[in-house]
């Protein structure tokens, strides 16, 4: 962290599509006392935005200058195609770009898909932004290919939407000047990354110290006679009873007993 100094609040920039409420409830639930204030800004002057510190982080469109500015992606869109309702589109569940080499496929300057190759047959001009390309679909002029997130912002009950599986995709990442890294840009991070609220960045691990060394040592087991064994009291037998006195002479007597001498031979 290059800054410690406190601030009065923190501003988060955000592109159209990405829906930053799930994030600010926990800063607001974490940070209670240091204010977050959204603002809102086009895919193209987020970087701006960043650079002349009208925010303290922002969620972005990838690719980002890595030269001075910090970035961590986050998700990947699926990339879709808007069409008017009674398109043809609509009656399958999704399409690749061949599937739209007839249509007239509008490409606005705010586009964030990155195109090599753009499918479709091209318009004329080139719509300023993607609400005025939503308005060309919806007016049956041509239809228009975009992440999900923005066709679900601009949503129409005249319109519909299906996934195209082989077109570029767009990627949202968080990202703040690289200099500017200050504690609460790292608490964001955490709240980005899903840090708990008891974790911190190199938070070290319990002391052992902290820990009774008799706590960690291995409980001793049990004496249950496994070990040296005791003799006998004097006075007990230690096989199973004969039913006669072990100090007998007879048969029955214990193996240990004194025998006699034996007989000489005639």
């Amino acid at each position: 962290m290059t800054g410690t100094e406190a601030s009065p609040s923190f501003r988060l920039a955000y592109v159209p599509g990405v829906t930053p409420a799930k994030w600010v409830r926990i800063w607001n639930e974490r940070l209670p006392d240091v204010p977050l204030t959204l603002v809102a800004v086009s895919a193209a002057e987020a970087f701006d935005v960043l650079r002349d510190g009208g925010a303290d982080a922002g969620f972005v469109r990838l690719p980002v200058d890595r030269t001075d500015l910090s970035a961590i992606p986050l998700y990947t869109e699926t990339t879709v195609v808007l069409v008017p309702k009674d398109h043809v589109v609509t009656a399958v569940d999704e399409v690749s770009t061949d599937d739209l080499a007839d249509d007239i496929v509008l490409h606005p300057l705010d586009d964030t898909l990155g195109w090599e190759r753009l499918p479709g047959q091209p318009a004329i001009e080139r719509p300023a932004t993607t609400e005025d390309a939503v308005e060309l679909v919806a007016a049956g002029i041509g239809v228009l290919v975009l992440p999900q997130s923005l066709a679900r912002l601009h949503h129409r009950k005249d319109l519909a939407y299906r996934p195209v599986t082989d077109a570029p995709e767009s990627r949202v990442a968080l990202s703040w000047p690289e200099e500017k890294t200050t504690d609460l840009v790292e608490n964001f991070i955490g709240i980005v990354r899903g840090r708990t609220v008891n974790s911190t960045r190199g938070r070290t691990p319990t002391s052992p110290a902290s820990t009774p060394a008799d706590a960690k040592a291995k409980p001793k087991r049990p004496d249950t006679g496994g070990g040296a064994r005791r003799k006998p009291a004097a006075g007990k037998a230690t096989g199973k009873s004969s039913g006669k006195s072990p100090r007998s002479g007879g048969s029955g007597g214990t193996r240990g007993g004194k025998r006699g001498k034996p007989r000489g031979r005639s």
